[in-house]
Protein backbone atom coordinates (compact mmCIF):
# COMPACT_ATOMS: atom_id res chain seq x y z
CA UNK A 1 0.00 0.00 0.00
CA UNK A 2 1.36 3.32 -0.90
CA UNK A 3 0.63 6.71 0.82
CA UNK A 4 0.69 9.93 -1.24
CA UNK A 5 2.00 12.70 0.92
CA UNK A 6 -1.34 15.13 2.22
CA UNK A 7 -0.96 18.77 3.05
CA UNK A 8 -2.72 18.12 6.36
CA UNK A 9 -0.08 15.94 7.58
CA UNK A 10 2.69 18.67 6.06
CA UNK A 11 0.79 21.11 8.10
CA UNK A 12 1.43 19.62 10.65
CA UNK A 13 5.13 17.98 10.58
CA UNK A 14 5.99 21.82 9.50
CA UNK A 15 6.52 23.31 13.07
CA UNK A 16 9.24 19.33 13.34
CA UNK A 17 11.56 20.60 10.86
CA UNK A 18 14.07 23.28 12.67
CA UNK A 19 16.89 24.77 10.85
CA UNK A 20 19.61 25.60 12.73
CA UNK A 21 22.57 27.52 10.80
CA UNK A 22 25.97 28.16 12.09
CA UNK A 23 28.23 29.75 9.89
CA UNK A 24 26.55 28.93 7.04
CA UNK A 25 29.71 28.61 3.93
CA UNK A 26 28.18 27.86 0.32
CA UNK A 27 29.16 24.87 -1.74
CA UNK A 28 31.84 25.76 -4.17
CA UNK A 29 30.36 27.62 -7.00
CA UNK A 30 30.67 24.83 -9.99
CA UNK A 31 30.92 21.68 -8.07
CA UNK A 32 28.02 19.86 -8.10
CA UNK A 33 28.29 17.15 -4.60
CA UNK A 34 27.28 13.81 -6.20
CA UNK A 35 26.72 10.66 -3.47
CA UNK A 36 23.85 9.34 -5.60
CA UNK A 37 23.26 5.88 -3.16
CA UNK A 38 24.89 4.43 -0.31
CA UNK A 39 28.47 3.83 0.06
CA UNK A 40 28.81 6.56 -3.02
CA UNK A 41 28.88 6.50 -7.20
CA UNK A 42 30.68 3.30 -7.30
CA UNK A 43 29.83 1.25 -4.09
CA UNK A 44 33.09 1.20 -2.49
CA UNK A 45 32.48 4.09 0.41
CA UNK A 46 35.62 5.90 -0.96
CA UNK A 47 35.01 9.95 -1.50
CA UNK A 48 36.83 11.55 -4.80
CA UNK A 49 36.90 14.67 -2.38
CA UNK A 50 40.44 16.37 -1.85
CA UNK A 51 41.74 19.60 -0.24
CA UNK A 52 39.81 18.71 2.95
CA UNK A 53 41.21 19.41 6.66
CA UNK A 54 44.01 17.13 7.50
CA UNK A 55 43.78 17.83 11.46
CA UNK A 56 40.12 19.55 12.83
CA UNK A 57 40.04 22.18 15.72
CA UNK A 58 39.32 20.83 19.14
CA UNK A 59 35.71 20.95 18.99
CA UNK A 60 35.55 19.62 15.16
CA UNK A 61 34.68 21.04 12.31
CA UNK A 62 32.41 23.80 11.72
CA UNK A 63 28.63 23.08 11.73
CA UNK A 64 26.97 24.72 8.93
CA UNK A 65 23.75 23.71 9.76
CA UNK A 66 21.51 20.76 11.71
CA UNK A 67 18.54 19.45 10.03
CA UNK A 68 15.52 18.01 12.88
CA UNK A 69 12.63 16.38 12.75
CA UNK A 70 13.58 14.02 9.76
CA UNK A 71 12.44 10.60 11.70
CA UNK A 72 13.68 8.35 13.67
CA UNK A 73 16.23 5.36 11.99
CA UNK A 74 19.62 5.04 10.36
CA UNK A 75 19.32 5.76 6.78
CA UNK A 76 22.08 7.52 5.59
CA UNK A 77 22.01 10.59 3.11
CA UNK A 78 22.41 10.47 -0.65
CA UNK A 79 22.89 13.62 -2.67
CA UNK A 80 22.53 14.66 -6.61
CA UNK A 81 21.64 17.59 -8.25
CA UNK A 82 21.67 20.01 -5.37
CA UNK A 83 19.44 18.17 -3.23
CA UNK A 84 20.28 15.49 -0.14
CA UNK A 85 17.78 12.65 0.81
CA UNK A 86 17.42 10.78 3.38
CA UNK A 87 14.66 8.63 5.09
CA UNK A 88 13.23 8.23 8.67
CA UNK A 89 10.02 6.84 10.76
CA UNK A 90 7.66 9.44 12.08
CA UNK A 91 5.33 8.06 14.28
CA UNK A 92 3.33 4.98 11.75
CA UNK A 93 4.81 6.40 8.36
CA UNK A 94 8.56 6.04 6.84
CA UNK A 95 9.12 9.24 5.42
CA UNK A 96 11.44 10.10 2.44
CA UNK A 97 12.41 14.19 2.97
CA UNK A 98 14.83 15.79 0.02
CA UNK A 99 16.44 19.21 1.28
CA UNK A 100 18.34 21.67 -0.92
CA UNK A 101 22.09 22.20 0.36
CA UNK A 102 21.48 24.14 3.13
CA UNK A 103 18.95 21.92 4.92
CA UNK A 104 16.32 23.42 4.20
CA UNK A 105 13.32 20.88 3.38
CA UNK A 106 11.84 20.66 -0.48
CA UNK A 107 9.52 18.08 -0.35
CA UNK A 108 8.45 14.50 1.48
CA UNK A 109 6.75 11.44 0.91
CA UNK A 110 4.99 9.06 2.71
CA UNK A 111 6.64 5.72 1.75
CA UNK A 112 4.32 3.06 3.68
CA UNK A 113 4.12 2.22 7.57
CA UNK A 114 7.08 2.87 9.51
CA UNK A 115 9.26 0.25 10.79
CA UNK A 116 7.33 -0.67 14.50
CA UNK A 117 9.29 -4.62 14.76
CA UNK A 118 13.08 -5.64 16.17
CA UNK A 119 15.05 -1.89 16.35
CA UNK A 120 12.63 0.40 15.37
CA UNK A 121 13.78 2.80 12.81
CA UNK A 122 13.98 3.77 9.26
CA UNK A 123 16.72 1.48 7.24
CA UNK A 124 17.35 2.18 3.84
CA UNK A 125 18.80 5.20 2.27
CA UNK A 126 17.16 6.80 -1.39
CA UNK A 127 19.21 6.69 -4.38
CA UNK A 128 18.76 9.14 -7.25
CA UNK A 129 19.51 8.82 -10.68
CA UNK A 130 18.38 10.39 -13.80
CA UNK A 131 15.81 12.46 -12.20
CA UNK A 132 14.66 10.39 -9.52
CA UNK A 133 14.75 8.97 -6.30
CA UNK A 134 14.35 5.62 -5.49
CA UNK A 135 13.16 3.78 -1.86
CA UNK A 136 12.86 0.48 -0.64
CA UNK A 137 11.27 0.97 3.00
CA UNK A 138 11.39 -1.73 5.82
CA UNK A 139 8.58 -3.43 4.80
CA UNK A 140 9.48 -4.13 1.09
CA UNK A 141 7.93 -1.00 -0.33
CA UNK A 142 9.05 0.41 -3.38
CA UNK A 143 9.11 3.99 -4.94
CA UNK A 144 9.99 5.97 -7.56
CA UNK A 145 9.42 9.15 -7.22
CA UNK A 146 10.11 12.81 -9.38
CA UNK A 147 13.48 14.24 -7.83
CA UNK A 148 12.10 18.14 -8.08
CA UNK A 149 8.66 17.44 -6.37
CA UNK A 150 8.50 14.00 -4.95
CA UNK A 151 5.36 12.92 -6.92
CA UNK A 152 5.32 9.06 -6.55
CA UNK A 153 6.08 7.92 -10.47
CA UNK A 154 5.32 4.21 -9.81
CA UNK A 155 5.98 1.66 -7.11
CA UNK A 156 6.14 -2.09 -6.39
CA UNK A 157 5.89 -4.71 -3.18
CA UNK A 158 8.92 -6.76 -2.62
CA UNK A 159 7.31 -8.92 -0.08
CA UNK A 160 3.49 -9.04 -1.97
CA UNK A 161 4.60 -9.29 -5.72
CA UNK A 162 7.99 -11.12 -5.23
CA UNK A 163 7.40 -13.83 -2.58
CA UNK A 164 9.57 -12.08 -0.37
CA UNK A 165 11.05 -13.22 2.79
CA UNK A 166 12.84 -10.32 4.78
CA UNK A 167 15.03 -10.96 8.15
CA UNK A 168 13.56 -10.44 11.05
CA UNK A 169 14.90 -6.93 11.31
CA UNK A 170 13.03 -6.03 8.14
CA UNK A 171 14.30 -5.22 4.76
CA UNK A 172 17.81 -3.41 5.59
CA UNK A 173 18.86 -3.02 2.18
CA UNK A 174 19.33 0.44 0.05
CA UNK A 175 18.33 1.23 -3.31
CA UNK A 176 20.87 0.78 -6.60
CA UNK A 177 20.75 1.91 -9.64
CA UNK A 178 22.80 0.53 -12.80
CA UNK A 179 22.18 0.89 -16.07
CA UNK A 180 18.36 1.51 -16.21
CA UNK A 181 17.44 -0.63 -13.51
CA UNK A 182 17.07 -0.94 -10.18
CA UNK A 183 18.29 -3.43 -8.12
CA UNK A 184 16.07 -4.95 -4.75
CA UNK A 185 16.12 -8.32 -3.33
CA UNK A 186 13.07 -10.02 -2.18
CA UNK A 187 14.80 -13.39 -0.55
CA UNK A 188 12.66 -16.02 0.05
CA UNK A 189 10.91 -16.90 -3.41
CA UNK A 190 13.12 -14.67 -5.24
CA UNK A 191 17.01 -13.75 -4.81
CA UNK A 192 17.18 -10.23 -6.80
CA UNK A 193 15.08 -8.29 -8.95
CA UNK A 194 15.48 -5.56 -11.55
CA UNK A 195 13.01 -3.24 -12.17
CA UNK A 196 13.06 -0.71 -14.96
CA UNK A 197 14.09 2.89 -13.70
CA UNK A 198 11.42 4.34 -16.10
CA UNK A 199 8.07 1.79 -15.51
CA UNK A 200 9.28 -0.13 -12.50
CA UNK A 201 8.31 -3.40 -14.80
CA UNK A 202 10.46 -6.33 -13.99
CA UNK A 203 13.27 -6.91 -16.32
CA UNK A 204 14.51 -10.23 -14.78
CA UNK A 205 13.94 -11.67 -11.24
CA UNK A 206 16.55 -14.53 -9.78
CA UNK A 207 15.40 -17.66 -8.33
CA UNK A 208 15.45 -18.11 -4.63
CA UNK A 209 18.54 -18.93 -2.92
CA UNK A 210 16.88 -21.11 -0.54
CA UNK A 211 16.84 -17.90 1.99
CA UNK A 212 15.40 -14.79 3.61
CA UNK A 213 17.30 -11.31 2.66
CA UNK A 214 19.81 -10.25 4.20
CA UNK A 215 20.70 -6.63 5.25
CA UNK A 216 23.56 -5.78 2.36
CA UNK A 217 22.85 -3.42 -0.42
CA UNK A 218 23.92 -5.09 -3.64
CA UNK A 219 26.67 -4.13 -5.51
CA UNK A 220 27.75 -4.35 -9.12
CA UNK A 221 31.27 -5.91 -10.26
CA UNK A 222 32.58 -6.98 -13.80
CA UNK A 223 35.13 -10.39 -14.14
CA UNK A 224 36.45 -10.81 -17.69
CA UNK A 225 33.56 -9.05 -19.12
CA UNK A 226 30.75 -10.95 -17.02
CA UNK A 227 28.91 -8.25 -15.19
CA UNK A 228 27.98 -9.45 -11.65
CA UNK A 229 25.75 -8.38 -9.04
CA UNK A 230 26.67 -9.40 -5.40
CA UNK A 231 25.20 -9.55 -2.19
CA UNK A 232 24.70 -11.00 1.07
CA UNK A 233 21.54 -13.30 2.06
CA UNK A 234 20.42 -14.26 4.72
CA UNK A 235 23.33 -16.35 5.67
CA UNK A 236 25.21 -16.32 2.19
CA UNK A 237 27.26 -14.40 -0.18
CA UNK A 238 25.61 -14.86 -3.48
CA UNK A 239 26.41 -13.98 -6.82
CA UNK A 240 23.79 -12.53 -9.84
CA UNK A 241 24.62 -12.23 -13.77
CA UNK A 242 23.59 -8.70 -13.97
CA UNK A 243 21.90 -9.21 -17.43
CA UNK A 244 19.54 -12.22 -16.45
CA UNK A 245 19.61 -12.34 -12.92
CA UNK A 246 20.76 -16.02 -12.94
CA UNK A 247 21.93 -17.14 -9.70
CA UNK A 248 25.87 -18.28 -10.44
CA UNK A 249 26.98 -18.95 -7.07
CA UNK A 250 25.93 -19.26 -3.30
CA UNK A 251 28.84 -19.32 -0.33
CA UNK A 252 27.28 -19.40 3.45
CA UNK A 253 28.95 -17.29 5.69
CA UNK A 254 27.11 -16.42 8.91
CA UNK A 255 26.59 -17.15 12.34
CA UNK A 256 23.95 -19.23 13.44
CA UNK A 257 23.45 -17.97 16.91
CA UNK A 258 23.12 -14.56 15.60
CA UNK A 259 22.07 -14.53 11.87
CA UNK A 260 22.20 -11.07 10.59
CA UNK A 261 24.58 -10.34 7.76
CA UNK A 262 24.91 -6.67 7.23
CA UNK A 263 28.23 -6.11 5.53
CA UNK A 264 28.34 -4.94 1.91
CA UNK A 265 31.13 -7.07 0.08
CA UNK A 266 34.29 -5.81 -1.38
CA UNK A 267 35.20 -6.95 -5.01
CA UNK A 268 39.00 -5.85 -6.33
CA UNK A 269 40.83 -7.88 -9.02
CA UNK A 270 39.11 -10.74 -8.98
CA UNK A 271 38.24 -11.52 -5.39
CA UNK A 272 35.83 -10.49 -3.03
CA UNK A 273 36.02 -9.72 0.50
CA UNK A 274 33.14 -10.53 2.71
CA UNK A 275 32.91 -10.06 6.83
CA UNK A 276 30.47 -10.81 9.56
CA UNK A 277 29.98 -10.07 13.43
CA UNK A 278 29.96 -12.09 16.40
CA UNK A 279 33.13 -13.78 15.96
CA UNK A 280 32.60 -14.89 12.58
CA UNK A 281 35.53 -13.17 10.62
CA UNK A 282 36.55 -12.26 7.55
CA UNK A 283 37.25 -14.16 4.16
CA UNK A 284 38.41 -13.31 0.89
CA UNK A 285 37.02 -15.64 -2.22
CA UNK A 286 38.56 -15.63 -5.68
CA UNK A 287 36.24 -15.38 -8.51
CA UNK A 288 36.17 -18.58 -10.58
CA UNK A 289 34.90 -19.41 -14.10
CA UNK A 290 34.68 -22.34 -16.47
CA UNK A 291 32.71 -22.18 -19.67
CA UNK A 292 29.57 -20.91 -18.29
CA UNK A 293 30.10 -22.14 -14.53
CA UNK A 294 31.21 -19.42 -12.08
CA UNK A 295 32.44 -20.14 -8.46
CA UNK A 296 34.29 -18.77 -5.74
CA UNK A 297 36.90 -20.30 -3.23
CA UNK A 298 38.40 -18.96 -0.31
CA UNK A 299 42.06 -17.11 -0.54
CA UNK A 300 42.34 -16.44 3.59
CA UNK A 301 40.06 -16.43 6.49
CA UNK A 302 40.00 -14.37 9.68
CA UNK A 303 38.27 -13.65 13.30
CA UNK A 304 40.39 -10.57 13.19
CA UNK A 305 38.16 -8.48 11.82
CA UNK A 306 34.60 -9.19 12.24
CA UNK A 307 32.39 -6.73 11.23
CA UNK A 308 29.00 -6.29 12.40
CA UNK A 309 27.19 -3.70 9.83
CA UNK A 310 29.77 -0.49 10.18
CA UNK A 311 31.69 -1.37 6.78
CA UNK A 312 34.98 -1.73 5.99
CA UNK A 313 36.80 -0.07 3.17
CA UNK A 314 39.87 -1.18 0.99
CA UNK A 315 42.39 1.53 0.16
CA UNK A 316 45.62 0.83 -0.51
CA UNK A 317 45.79 -2.78 -0.85
CA UNK A 318 44.66 -2.77 3.33
CA UNK A 319 41.54 -3.72 4.87
CA UNK A 320 40.32 -1.36 7.30
CA UNK A 321 37.08 -1.94 9.72
CA UNK A 322 35.97 -1.96 13.81
CA UNK A 323 35.87 -5.43 14.69
CA UNK A 324 33.14 -6.44 16.84
CA UNK A 325 33.80 -9.31 19.04
CA UNK A 326 37.08 -10.94 18.53
CA UNK A 327 39.00 -7.64 19.25
CA UNK A 328 36.73 -5.82 21.37
CA UNK A 329 35.29 -3.21 18.92
CA UNK A 330 38.49 -2.25 18.19
CA UNK A 331 39.44 -0.81 14.89
CA UNK A 332 41.55 -3.11 12.78
CA UNK A 333 43.49 -3.35 9.60
CA UNK A 334 44.45 -6.47 7.66
CA UNK A 335 46.15 -6.88 4.66
CA UNK A 336 44.31 -7.54 1.62
CA UNK A 337 46.26 -10.27 0.05
CA UNK A 338 47.39 -12.31 3.19
CA UNK A 339 44.68 -11.21 5.90
CA UNK A 340 47.41 -10.82 8.21
CA UNK A 341 46.03 -8.34 10.90
CA UNK A 342 48.37 -4.91 11.31
CA UNK A 343 46.76 -3.29 14.24
CA UNK A 344 43.22 -3.37 16.09
CA UNK A 345 43.26 -0.35 18.41
CA UNK A 346 40.19 1.28 20.27
CA UNK A 347 40.00 5.23 17.97
CA UNK A 348 36.61 6.31 19.29
CA UNK A 349 34.86 2.97 19.55
CA UNK A 350 33.16 0.39 17.46
CA UNK A 351 31.36 2.22 14.70
CA UNK A 352 31.04 3.13 11.22
CA UNK A 353 33.15 4.69 8.20
CA UNK A 354 33.97 6.62 5.41
CA UNK A 355 37.09 7.71 3.48
CA UNK A 356 38.74 10.98 1.70
CA UNK A 357 41.87 11.79 0.52
CA UNK A 358 43.56 8.99 2.28
CA UNK A 359 41.81 9.70 5.49
CA UNK A 360 39.28 7.31 7.48
CA UNK A 361 36.52 9.31 9.05
CA UNK A 362 35.26 7.15 12.13
CA UNK A 363 31.79 7.24 13.86
CA UNK A 364 31.23 5.36 16.78
CA UNK A 365 27.92 4.03 18.25
CA UNK A 366 28.23 6.45 20.80
CA UNK A 367 28.16 9.74 18.90
CA UNK A 368 32.23 10.28 19.00
CA UNK A 369 33.80 11.31 15.25
CA UNK A 370 37.18 10.27 14.62
CA UNK A 371 39.61 11.33 11.84
CA UNK A 372 41.78 8.14 11.09
CA UNK A 373 45.20 8.53 8.91
CA UNK A 374 44.48 5.54 6.67
CA UNK A 375 47.98 3.63 7.31
CA UNK A 376 48.64 0.01 8.39
CA UNK A 377 51.36 0.92 10.65
CA UNK A 378 48.62 1.63 13.42
CA UNK A 379 45.35 3.86 14.40
CA UNK A 380 46.64 7.54 14.15
CA UNK A 381 43.80 9.33 15.60
CA UNK A 382 44.67 12.51 14.68
CA UNK A 383 41.31 14.53 15.53
CA UNK A 384 37.61 13.85 17.33
CA UNK A 385 34.97 15.43 18.45
CA UNK A 386 31.20 14.30 20.27
CA UNK A 387 27.72 15.41 18.17
CA UNK A 388 25.44 17.56 19.96
CA UNK A 389 23.59 15.86 22.56
CA UNK A 390 19.85 15.50 21.85
CA UNK A 391 19.96 13.46 18.55
CA UNK A 392 19.09 10.53 20.35
CA UNK A 393 19.68 6.69 19.60
CA UNK A 394 23.07 4.78 18.46
CA UNK A 395 24.78 6.57 15.66
CA UNK A 396 24.36 3.74 13.24
CA UNK A 397 23.70 5.86 10.09
CA UNK A 398 27.25 5.55 8.48
CA UNK A 399 28.74 8.62 7.50
CA UNK A 400 28.99 10.88 4.40
CA UNK A 401 32.04 13.00 2.66
CA UNK A 402 30.79 14.66 0.10
CA UNK A 403 31.22 18.45 -1.80
CA UNK A 404 33.62 18.93 0.79
CA UNK A 405 31.17 19.01 4.03
CA UNK A 406 30.63 15.84 6.30
CA UNK A 407 26.98 14.16 6.75
CA UNK A 408 26.46 12.39 9.80
CA UNK A 409 22.79 11.35 11.12
CA UNK A 410 21.36 10.59 14.17
CA UNK A 411 18.03 9.76 15.36
CA UNK A 412 16.26 12.77 13.61
CA UNK A 413 19.25 15.33 12.71
CA UNK A 414 21.30 15.36 10.23
CA UNK A 415 24.56 17.62 10.76
CA UNK A 416 26.31 19.08 8.05
CA UNK A 417 29.97 19.64 8.69
CA UNK A 418 32.77 21.91 7.09
CA UNK A 419 35.80 20.21 5.80
CA UNK A 420 37.15 22.74 3.98
CA UNK A 421 40.50 23.25 4.23
CA UNK A 422 41.64 27.00 3.74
Amino acid sequence: MHFPMKLSLLQVLAPLIALVSIGFSPVAAGVAPFWPQFHGPKGDNLSPDTRLLRKWPEAGPKLLWTAEGLGEGYASVSIGGGRIYTAGDLDKLNVITAMDMDGQVKWRFENGLSWQGSVPGARGTPAVAGGRVYHENAHGSVVCLDAKTGHRIWGRSLAQEFGGRPGGYGYGESLVVYGGRVICCPGGDTAMVALDTKTGKTVWKSPSAGEQAGYVTPLMVQYRGLRMILTMSEKSLIGVKADTGDLLWRFEHYNPSYVANCVMPIYHEGHIYISYGYGKGSVLLKIKASGKTVSVEPVWRTENLDNRHGGVVLLNGFLYGASQWTNKGRWACLEWETGRLRYAEPGVGEGSLTCAEGMLYTLSEQRKVGLVKATPTGHELISQFDLPEGGGGSTWAHPVVCGGRLYVRQGDRLYAYNLRAK
